[in-house]
Order: structure tokens, then sequence, then C-alpha cells
């Protein structure tokens, strides 16, 4: 088993940054990935971003290229996800998520953390 807990949402305005943290616990020396995946109010789940654990290979939708980046911290068992110049449309709770199935392409979690807000205000 594998738990994630994840930390730094918060209510930002237009422009501003912030850093999503998620510590992983338990099991982690079988994660393949990680990644994020956020949902909006009345939306389905988005892939946002995801980092090989091992090469640190990085992938990003399309709508966060750019301005969020993923990275990791081996040692600590956590990943990062920094976000610059926040739009309103990326409002959404924030889910960081693990793999620890092998896969050639980002995504496949099998393991969930709780989720955090985050709220950018226009």
């Amino acid at each position: 088993q594998v738990q994630l807990v994840e930390s730094g949402g918060g209510l930002v305005q237009t422009g501003d940054s912030l850093r999503l943290s998620c510590a992983a616990s338990g099991r982690t020396f079988s994660i393949y990935a990680m990644g994020w995946v956020r949902q909006a109010p009345g939306k389905e789940r988005e892939f946002v971003a995801d980092i090989s654990w091992s090469g640190g290979r990085t992938t990003y939708a399309d709508s966060v290229k750019g301005r969020f980046t993923i990275s990791r911290d081996n040692a600590q068992n956590t990943v990062f996800l920094q976000m610059n110049n926040l739009k309103p449309e990326d409002t959404a709770v924030y889910y960081c998520a693990a793999r620890t199935v092998y896969s050639s392409y980002p995504g496949g979690y099998n393991y969930w953390g709780q989720g955090t807000q985050v709220t950018v205000s226009s």
C-alpha cells in the first residue's frame, strides 16, 4: 500500500503562484510514477502532470505547459507541483496520484491522495 498526503492549496489571485506538495509513505519502493490530476466543479477529472520516479521524465497537459512544473525529491518521497501564472480556470481540487504498475504512458494511477483545493480568483 502507498499513502499520499497533499498540501499547499489555497486561495490566490489571477497571476499568482502556488506550490503543491505530496508526500508518499508505505511501499514507496514500488512507485513507478507520480502525478497530479484535478477536478473542477461539475467536470470530470483532468490529467495535469506526471513524473517518472526513476528517470524523472515529465509529461504535462497542454493547458498547463509552460506554467506548471512537476518535480520530485526521491529521498523525501515527495512530489511537487509548482504552479505559476494561475488562471481562474485552474480552480479545482488537485489530487496527487501514484502508479505502482509499469507503463510507458502517464496516468493509470492506482493510488490517490485526498485532494487539496486550489481557488484562483479573477
